[in-house]
């Protein structure tokens, strides 16, 4: 049988997981991932574990946030005065904000703290810094 290699287009039924066992996202129930091998549209660590996999051949991948979303890092993290946000705006933990840079360039961040005086923001990935598990299973190789 064919194994999956770079260059393929493959179809892909996955659950992702944290180590803890809690899932943040699934195919299940619906279509499958659709991506080329090697074009760099998932996470390294998922391309790298779907390469070789047979069609109906099901496996678990562990990937460490260097092959995911990369590790956390925490000068992308910064406190701002509320006062510096409109008041009429609903500031939320968990809520993502688009923000502008000086040089015209817009980016999301999430707001991961909220006081009486400040909103904490983060510009990491939210799955940054996190070990992450997937089921997969390869549907087909187009």
């Amino acid at each position: 049988m064919a194994q999956a290699k770079q260059g393929d287009k493959v179809k892909i039924h996955y659950t992702g997981k944290f180590v803890s066992g809690e899932v943040f996202d699934s195919t299940e129930g619906k279509n499958p991932l659709v991506f080329v091998l090697g074009e760099g549209h998932v996470i390294p660590g998922f391309d790298k574990g779907v390469e070789g996999l047979e069609i109906g051949e099901k496996t678990t991948l562990h990937i460490k946030p260097e092959q995911a979303y990369g590790v956390h890092h925490s000068e992308m993290v910064m406190e701002v005065d509320k006062k510096d946000f409109p008041q009429d705006l609903p500031l939320n933990v968990g809520q993502n904000l688009e923000l502008g840079s000086p040089d015209g360039r817009t980016f999301i961040v999430t707001i991961s703290a909220v006081d009486e005086e400040s909103i904490t923001l983060d510009g990491n990935h939210p799955l940054a810094g996190k070990e992450l598990v997937f089921d997969v299973e390869l549907v087909s190789i187009d």
